[in-house]
């Protein structure tokens, strides 16, 4: 064969979409979304309802770019008089970002399946959602005692909704991540990548400060401080030029009553400043720059049902 015969090398197509990854509060959405990832942009607590945002995690692998979005977990409780303004806002925020991707993710424990879940399930089965490819996510396959169990429980899953495919795997397993990747990949559309090849996510620097801090507010105080506070980023600043950069950041905890301002602050004012300690630590790794860091309570009466407050707070 002449030069003039062979061949020309050319490169696989770019393929890059938008995935969303759903499922019921405290499923493990943020988990998957760092695993997919590979570096931690979203907070994770035992705590329910931990993430409140559209959180943007990219990945970029060989010529295809991963766009994953984690979503808050569907409220599904409190649908009666207690509903907060909050909830409605994060399940508002679910059902944009799953009006607008290519692929869906729907999260679930692997051999389980409870009403929270079928109330989620029945959100992608409506009006305009139910033509959007869905991949069945059955995670926490390291907790089933019994594989064969999990074959009567996928033709359940499969009478329940037609999913494009089904992953049983373990979030914490990097095959099990790898395999997903490259199962997701399939169904990415041919056309040019969104972001820069190394970019990680879309939020800024201030954004995850807020949200770090909340994650060690959430693990600090575990179940003795209520769902309704947050963390609102006052100040952020940056002074000097690499390799010796100081980032400034002021932020607020707001709580709803002031016996919770006593719960963050702790006796002595010990696990505020423990929260803030943790807090600056896992920024500095983050933005590999000192950073200098207050920490301020404040109590915000009846935030969580204010519309107007939400807005400010930086809720979508």
């Amino acid at each position: 064969m002449t030069d003039a015969e062979a061949p020309e090398d050319t490169e696989p197509p770019q393929r890059c979409g938008l995935v969303a990854i759903v499922g019921r509060p405290n499923v493990g959405k943020s988990t998957l979304l760092n695993a997919l990832v590979g570096q931690k942009i979203s907070i994770t607590s035992r705590k329910a309802q931990t993430t409140r945002h559209r959180i943007t995690g990219i990945r970029t692998r060989g010529a295809a770019q991963f766009v994953f979005v984690d979503t808050p977990g569907f409220q599904t409780r409190d649908v009666g008089r207690g509903r907060t303004a909050l909830n409605r806002t994060l399940n508002r925020t679910v059902l944009s970002s799953v009006a607008d991707v290519d692929l869906v993710l729907f999260l679930v424990e692997a051999g389980r399946f409870g009403l929270d879940d079928a109330k989620v399930l029945g959100l992608l089965q409506g009006e305009g959602l139910r033509d959007k490819p869905v991949i069945l996510v059955a995670n926490k396959l390291d907790a089933v005692r019994r594989r064969a169990d999990l074959l009567p429980w996928l033709k359940g899953m499969q009478d329940r909704h037609p999913f494009t495919e089904y992953v049983p795997m373990s979030a914490n397993k990097a095959a099990d991540v790898d395999r997903l990747l490259g199962i997701v990949e399939r169904h990415l559309p041919e056309q040019p990548w969104f972001y820069e090849e190394d970019a990680l996510t879309d939020r800024s620097d201030r954004f995850l400060a807020s949200e770090i801090i909340r994650e060690k507010l959430f693990r600090l105080t575990g179940d003795e401080l209520p769902y309704a506070c947050t963390v609102v980023i006052g100040k952020y600043e940056e002074e000097g030029e690499p390799p010796r950069v100081l980032h400034r950041i002021s932020a607020d905890i707001i709580v709803e009553r002031d016996a919770h301002k006593g719960m963050v602050i702790g006796e002595g004012g010990e696990r505020l400043k423990r929260i803030g300690s943790e807090a600056r630590q896992e920024l500095e790794n983050l933005l590999q720059a000192k950073v200098f860091l207050e920490l301020w309570v404040k109590v915000r009466s009846g935030w969580a049902d204010d519309e107007a407050r939400l807005k400010a707070y930086g809720y979508e």
